[in-house]
């Protein structure tokens, strides 16, 4: 509620009643206390000031502490160590030097448009020692070239090095002495882009020696009074659906039809929580590490692999234990009635979703080959299509953004396509949202503390921006404050098929704030849900460990554990976002390396930006973004019309938002991650 608040007090310079900011919020009277209680902490942290029974937003000018977090183009953010202050963007030519994670002051000013902009005055603590970036030697001199995007110049190297690299080699420098303290190889050795991103991002390649021989320690079958306790699933017909090279198999489905005509889904999750106990040292990895790190060759597992790979995977013709959700779904996909226990299962095969695909499409000899599980495949396409029907008659948003998949034979990269994404992926996809919101509505009405899942809704400002883009294209959106997911969702069914649909998703996106872990429902805007939490994916998301301790307790009516889930949900929303971070940083790196095999040829964009300098463009078949210099374009003078349209003052020559255009790729920077491009 803070954020709303004071963008409401900003805009209205003359100060509001409280009686008004809730009027103009559209709150109840039952939230009326809430926003009291808000309002005075806001006004103790001086962010706003009450005067005769108004509240005002106080002047902005001034010193900000935060973290650091700079974008691939450059500029950054900082993030506020005041939780009631907005993001705060920060300009590359001001970053100070400051990289991702560094504690910093910055002095901030509301900026042309409106918003909080800084320029970093102090760096006050950093987060790594290091510089990553490629060693030059030329005659005598010793020249260091960064990775990070914020440090634009060579850096000159001493001459009293320990460590004699050699020139064009990728090494780590001291960011206080520059001498060079370690040594990776080449680019383009195996392993060294793999190695420097998880150096860059500070992520937990190895497990500590005691969790190492805590899984060692771990039997590899359960004791069978275990089972005694449990539902007994072993003689249905349990499938895991997952990508061809996927070994931690977390999640079982399982499907009958009842006499009625009624849909019983079974959601088998495998029992991580039955080894990981609380507070042993592979339960302190896992939180460290917040979440596994997939990258195109290898993986960062939450857990030791032992765990995630055997003896916690759902492995065809094992016997697992496992905690699973039934539910029953009426004909029309709406859910009756659930039921949570802890269960034993025994998988009848390990599947793709590229084998369930075909078998739906009718293929002939993968039907043959699967044929007793035919009819259930079917049964769950067929489920799977209503409850996604349904979901988004509730507004429930679906971006249909491809993403990079890196080919390679025999250890080279030879090709770059979108990643598949079929039936079999959204039967998988609809049937976790089902178990997640039963374990959310279960755990809610048990009035258990626990981790949500939630994504809050949208900041007017961002949508007065996303309205007034739109508008170009014909598409209209009501004001931001009677604004509902609804109206976004038929904004995607519009645009659906369309040469510019792309664009219009990534700015939708854009818009919308970030799904995060918080110990507070604020309900899941994006999937049009009051309550959503994170259960199924316990080999792989600490979250959805605790939601499954937590689930335990309930069904065994204990007494809650003592636990931070605040500081929890925190932590793994920031693990979060640096493994998506890492992750898409490693394949940005392999795209420009593989982009320079196609200098001169002709490559399919779209215009996504425009800039005092030229036009930034989406390349369309490799995923990344390459710059058009106006310098390129004949010396001319380019001004904006509006804010979707460029226009050449001699030329006459236009550019359009979202525009498809063919360019020529005219070089590549695989340092600095840059692409120059030209018409």
């Amino acid at each position: 509620m803070s954020r709303p608040i004071i963008e409401l007090l900003l805009k209205h310079r003359n100060g509001l009643s409280q009686t008004r900011i809730a009027r103009e919020l559209r709150l109840l009277p039952a939230d009326s206390k809430r926003l009291k209680d808000r309002l005075v902490r806001l006004e103790n942290r001086g962010v706003i000031m009450k005067l005769r029974k108004k509240y005002f937003a106080v002047p902005s000018s001034k010193f900000v502490r935060g973290a650091y977090s700079p974008s691939r183009r450059g500029y950054g953010f900082i993030v506020p160590q005041d939780e009631f202050l907005e993001d705060i963007f920060i300009p590359s030519r001001y970053s100070g030097g400051a990289l991702r994670g560094d504690i910093v002051e910055v002095f901030v000013k509301r900026g042309r448009k409106g918003r909080s902009e800084g320029k970093v005055t102090k760096i006050l603590k950093k987060k790594r020692s290091f510089l990553l970036g490629i060693y030059h030697k030329k005659n005598q001199r010793e020249d260091f070239t960064p990775l990070e995007p914020d440090f634009q110049e060579e850096i000159l190297l001493p001459c009293e090095q320990k460590i004699r690299p050699d020139s064009g080699m990728v090494v780590a420098i001291s960011r206080d002495s520059h001498h060079i303290e370690k040594v990776y190889g080449f680019p383009e050795d195996p392993g060294v882009d793999t190695n420097v991103i998880i150096d860059k991002y500070g992520l937990r390649s190895d497990f500590s020696s005691h969790a190492q021989k805590e899984a060692e320690n771990i039997p590899m079958s359960f004791p069978e009074h275990e089972i005694k306790d449990r539902v007994d699933y072993r003689d249905w017909t349990t499938v895991t659906i997952d990508g061809l090279d996927a070994k931690d198999f977390d999640d079982a489905v399982s499907i009958k039809k009842t006499g009625d005509g009624h849909y019983c889904l079974g959601v088998h999750i495998a029992d991580v929580s039955y080894y990981v106990q609380p507070n042993t040292d592979i339960d302190q990895e896992a939180f460290l590490r917040g979440t596994s790190v997939y990258f195109p060759d290898s993986v960062l597992p939450m857990i030791p692999e032992k765990l995630s790979n055997v003896i916690c995977s759902l492995r065809p013709g094992e016997e697992k234990l496992t905690v699973s959700v039934l539910m029953e779904f009426g004909q029309e996909g709406d859910l009756i009635k659930s039921d949570i226990n802890l269960s034993v299962i025994k998988t009848k095969e390990r599947l793709t979703y590229d084998t369930v695909f075909r078998i739906l499409e009718g293929e002939e000899e993968k039907i043959k080959r699967h044929s007793s599980l035919v009819p259930d495949l079917r049964l769950m396409a067929e489920l799977a299509s209503l409850l996604g029907e349904a979901r988004r008659k509730n507004g429930s948003l679906d971006f249909n953004l491809d993403e990079p998949e890196l080919v390679y034979e025999k250890e080279t990269l030879v090709r770059i396509v979108p990643s598949e994404h079929n039936e079999a992926h959204r039967i998988i996809e609809e049937f976790m949202v089902a178990a997640n919101v039963a374990v959310a509505e279960f755990l809610s009405s048990e009035d258990r503390p626990m981790i949500f899942r939630v994504h809050p809704q949208p900041v007017r400002e961002k949508i007065a921006g996303l309205k007034k883009k739109l508008s170009f294209f014909n598409l209209t959106l009501p004001n931001p404050e009677r604004l509902t997911s609804l109206d976004l969702q038929q904004i995607l069914q519009n645009i659906d098929g369309k040469a510019f649909d792309k664009y219009i998703i990534k700015q939708i996106l854009r818009s919308l704030e970030l799904a995060v872990y918080s110990d507070q429902n604020r309900g899941h805007y994006g999937l049009a849900k009051l309550k959503y939490t994170h259960f199924t994916s316990p080999i792989r998301r600490y979250p959805d460990l605790i939601v499954h301790r937590i689930l335990k307790r309930a069904c065994n009516e204990e007494k809650e554990d003592d636990v931070p889930l605040g500081t929890v949900a925190k932590h793994c929303s920031e693990q979060e976002r640096k493994a998506e971070e890492a992750e898409r940083d490693l394949l940005d790196w392999r795209i420009h390396r593989y982009l320079r095999t196609k200098l001169g040829e002709t490559l399919k964009g779209v215009v996504v930006e425009f800039l005092r300098s030229g036009l930034i463009i989406q390349l369309e078949d490799y995923f990344v973004e390459g710059f058009v210099s106006f310098l390129d374009l004949g010396g001319d003078y380019f001004y904006k019309k509006s804010e979707s349209v460029l226009v050449g003052k001699r030329t006459g020559k236009k550019f359009f938002l979202g525009e498809s255009v063919d360019v020529l790729l005219a070089s590549v920077d695989t340092v600095k991650r840059r692409i120059g491009l030209s018409f």
